[in-house]
């Protein structure tokens, strides 16, 4: 089974947008045939792929390169409070301290479900009472191979120390979340993903998520 073929598939309660689903926008397919590949660079959590694909229209090959890593998760932790627990990190890529929710990669053979269990554990210290799948989504399609899937982990309650492992160092914080909105209009929260979790968090909360499930 490829890898695009299994992410196809519905895991832990999300369904992911079947290719059909996805080939309804025309008439015409603008999909684009890969010819061959090869793998250029191994960056330890992500690889670089370069394809060699052929031109719908023109019939001729380009290169793309493609970032091909395993799938991401999110976790919304929310207390009995109705308070977020976030964490605070620094991140190489702006080179700034950010407010996210926890997160990280599915291990091999690991389930989404079971990574954001595990995530939410060490980042924070966290444990819940339910864990909830809320939806998926590309990080972004145009260079990234993988989905990234968001939990809300319900009544959590703090039962031990967050781990801090190799260059990880995250400071935990309670956020209210009804302030959420603020942090994202005023620029405190910037991480793109953790603004659509929270989004996927509301459309929960709406029951939008089981009216298109139905």
């Amino acid at each position: 089974m490829s890898g695009s073929e299994r992410h196809d598939e519905k895991r832990d309660g999300l369904s992911v947008p079947s290719k059909f689903a996805r080939a309804s926008f025309g008439a015409e397919s603008p999909a684009w045939r890969r010819a061959r590949s090869e793998i250029v660079a191994d960056c330890r959590v992500f690889r670089v792929r370069r394809d060699r694909s052929v031109s719908p229209q023109t019939g001729r090959e380009h290169d793309f390169y493609v970032l091909t890593a395993g799938d991401w998760i999110n976790v919304i932790p929310l207390t009995a409070d109705n308070e977020v627990v976030m964490i605070e990190q620094y991140r190489h890529g702006s080179e700034d301290v950010t407010l996210e929710i926890p997160g990280g990669i599915v291990d091999l053979e690991e389930s989404p479900h079971h990574a954001a269990v595990r995530e939410t554990l060490e980042e924070t210290g966290y444990v819940a009472r339910e864990i909830v799948a809320l939806g998926c989504v590309r990080p972004n399609p145009a260079i990234h191979d993988n989905w990234l899937y968001t939990f809300l982990a319900r009544d959590v309650r703090q039962e031990y120390a967050p781990v801090h492992e190799s260059t990880e160092h995250t400071v935990v914080r309670l956020v209210p979340l009804a302030d959420v909105p603020r942090l994202v209009a005023d620029g405190t929260i910037t991480h793109a993903l953790v603004v659509a979790g929270f989004y996927w968090l509301w459309l929960w909360q709406q029951n939008l998520l089981a009216e298109v499930s139905n």
